[in-house]
């Protein structure tokens, strides 16, 4: 354990104007504020926040993250208050000591919800001060370090776990490669502990059949280098296990195959010499065809920059090397610490590298819980990017898989909302399509245009996910709150009652609602029916008004306009679905089953689907086209029988062409020597414009039979 004299002399070895006596007075403060509590290795509790201020303090940071570090867990394991950090240390190490606190009574609890929850307050913590993640980091580095004294096995996965989803990946966003391969491989030794001690002993042999072979490679590239006149430094090093074996899933190759496990490095003075130093490797060296990636002119979204290169260098051997400047390596190797400065004040959580945080901040806004907030977070922290351009020549960085939805969203939330269309590369392209590097997209937006329920089937960010989730939650909500009210309406009207929302409030209790409007979306959302808050509203009449009514009844039954609900404004896919079993038409007599959780599906009246809901009539619902359907496009489909010669398919799509009709899916269901069974799916306005296609197609020669499809 590091003595008090020991961390003042660090801290001031790099910040000779650091203050002394508060370092001193945090020190004794949290010592004795601990006590005599101990940790799960047996060692005195206090080394815990001794080791985290030492690793601070190599990360030269400031006097006031040495203390916070030093008093981070005070709050939350001793008698000491915030108020009591506050009056001795003044009000800033209070705000870092109350955003780093540990949550441990959230974190130490399985429950993904909880832990979902922490994570959550540490985003806000840290998008106010980045400190706050340093801190956190440092603190959860040691516990790493540490975890194999805990003798519960799934307590020390799940931390393991949780510091591969979610610490290694905030320390890669702020480019801190030195804490994320320590958290990686920390946490990879608990998670997977055979394949890293089979990584670890191939590594062991590598370097004793090697021997000299990694000094013998530097000395060389070091020799060229200084040839040319450069002032350089070269260095080797080797893949962490956990960065291995990442490679191997992800190309699905064995440890032999891999070319990458050493890799070198070159130190130079300034971005020329580092070109320079490139243009000497390749013309000494075979250049290794796609290993060739520039950094420095698009640096990643954390920073990074560098020159990445792959050659057949000294001794016939595939290596991987890296050119930067030694400005560049520190800020590769520390990230955002690099660019503190205990004279420059707090750092700013402003920037290109600080994009990320803003955009967690925005799915945190938008995720309607901690659950989704977390999973959303994982979605936006995945390492594996592309890069895109926008018709600006804007860099938006992007996880690989990325649509153009994506990058809507990530050039801002009102542009992705309002996306119709994309041009990648100057080509009008669909928006499932998936970017790759360098790709220019230029985005087509309308004021009409809402975000699709579909598009959460092909995003990747979190952010379109969150922005997606939450237009969707708004819009079924306002859509079960107008089907529950015309259905809650027309009960009442048939039962005689004139409709009023007093009755209706005091039964809410009964439905576990706090507003009439909850009672309205319960109803639309098929959770309660119409007749249930009718008959608990009016519970002395209920009896006489809960007829069953048998199905072919029901179907003979006419609907009148009075009665029945109209389907207007209604988006499918929402509080409404269209039956996939008749495909229904306006023109069409139409039922609806409700469903609960799902709001209204539309049959018509003579599916036999509706036979399985024969003896449930609480779940039917009369409904009606409204106008507004008139001029919306719906789905018709027809079964076909062709003769199978050349050209008759050619026929058979002209046809539907010619009669306005626009084919969405077709799919051959039968074929024989002679004839082919084809069922389609055609975009039209209505029944009739579908039965002015069938009778086309019934008028042309090679169609041997045309049906509406009714299954």
């Amino acid at each position: 354990m590091m003595r008090q004299f020991e961390l003042v002399e660090l801290v001031k070895s790099y910040d000779p104007g650091a203050d002394e006596a508060a370092l001193d007075r945090a020190y004794v403060y949290s010592m004795k504020a601990h006590g005599a509590q101990l940790r799960a290795s047996g060692d005195p509790y206090f080394s815990h926040p001794v080791e985290v201020a030492g690793l601070l303090a190599g990360m030269k940071l400031d006097t006031a993250s040495i203390i916070t570090g030093l008093l981070h867990d005070t709050v939350e394991d001793t008698v000491a208050t915030l108020d009591d950090i506050e009056r001795v240390f003044g009000h800033e190490i209070a705000h870092l000591v109350d955003g780093v606190t540990k949550l441990s009574r959230l974190e130490l609890q399985s429950d993904q919800t909880k832990q979902a929850e922490n994570f959550r307050k540490l985003v806000l913590a840290m998008s106010e001060d980045i400190r706050v993640l340093l801190v956190k980091l440092a603190d959860r580095l040691h516990n790493m370090r540490t975890l194999h004294f805990i003798k519960d096995a799934e307590k020390r996965r799940r931390i393991a776990r949780e510091t591969m989803d979610i610490y290694a990946p905030l320390a890669e966003r702020i480019g801190m490669h030195r804490m994320k391969d320590q958290l990686e491989d920390l946490a990879f030794a608990e998670l997977y502990p055979d394949a890293r001690a089979s990584i670890t002993a191939r590594l062991g042999f590598l370097r004793e059949k090697g021997g000299g072979l990694i000094p013998r490679i530097i000395a060389e590239l070091a020799a060229k280098l200084k040839e040319a006149g450069l002032d350089s430094a070269v260095s080797g090093r080797e893949k962490s296990p956990y960065s291995i074996w990442r490679k191997m899933q992800h190309k699905d190759v064995a440890f032999e195959q891999l070319s990458d496990i050493m890799a070198f490095r070159v130190l130079v003075g300034d971005i020329g010499e580092c070109y320079h130093a490139l243009g000497i490797i390749h013309s000494a060296y075979h250049v290794v065809p796609g290993r060739f990636k520039d950094y420095i002119s698009t640096p990643k979204p954390n920073n990074y920059r560098s020159l990445h290169t792959g050659v057949i260098g000294p001794e016939r051997q595939r290596i991987e090397m890296q050119i930067r400047t030694r400005e560049m390596h520190e800020v590769a190797e520390l990230g955002v610490a690099a660019h503190w400065s205990y004279k420059q004040g707090a750092p700013r959580t402003e920037g290109r590298q600080y994009r990320w945080m803003r955009e967690l901040l925005e799915i945190l806004d938008h995720a309607s819980g901690p659950e989704e907030f977390l999973e959303h977070t994982r979605l936006e922290m995945y390492p594996d990017q592309v890069f895109a351009f926008t018709p600006k020549g804007d860099l938006i960085a992007l996880p690989r898989g990325a649509t153009p939805i994506d990058f809507a969203y990530a050039v801002h939330s009102q542009i992705g909302d309002k996306c119709v269309g994309a041009k990648i590369n100057g080509r009008l392209l669909p928006l499932r399509t998936e970017l790759a590097n360098g790709d220019q997209v230029e985005i087509v937006t309308s004021k009409a245009q809402t975000p699709s329920p579909d598009w959460e089937n092909f995003v990747v960010t979190g952010k379109a996910r969150a922005r997606i989730r939450r237009f969707v939650r708004t819009q079924q909500r306002a859509q079960y709150l107008d089907l529950g009210r015309a259905i809650v309406q027309k009960a009442f009207r048939q039962d005689g009652q004139e409709f009023s929302e007093r009755p209706l409030a005091a039964v809410l209790k009964m439905f576990n609602c706090a507003s009439v409007e909850d009672l309205y979306v319960a109803v639309g959302s098929g959770i309660a029916t119409g007749r249930e808050v009718v008959n608990a509203a009016f519970p002395q009449a209920a009896e006489a008004k809960n007829k069953v009514v048998p199905l072919a009844q029901a179907r003979r039954r006419g609907h009148s306009r009075e009665t029945a609900v109209p389907i207007r404004g209604l988006i499918p896919g929402m509080a409404l679905h269209f039956a996939g079993c008749c495909h229904p038409l306006p023109g069409d007599r139409i039922v609806g089953i409700v469903t609960t959780g799902k709001g209204v599906t539309i049959h018509t009246i003579d599916c036999d689907t509706l036979e399985s809901f024969a003896d449930q009539p609480e779940r039917w619902l009369d409904v009606a086209w409204s106008s507004d359907e008139a001029d919306a496009v719906h789905i018709g489909r027809i079964n076909v029988t062709i003769a199978n010669e050349p050209g008759n398919l050619g026929s058979l799509t002209t046809t539907i062409g010619k009669q306005g009709g626009n084919i969405s899916n077709l799919k051959i269901t039968n074929r024989s020597i002679d004839f082919f069974e084809i069922m389609i799916d055609i975009q039209v306005a209505d029944v009739k414009h579908l039965t002015t296609i069938i009778a086309a197609l019934r008028a042309t020669p090679v169609i041997n039979s045309v049906e509406r499809a009714r299954g």
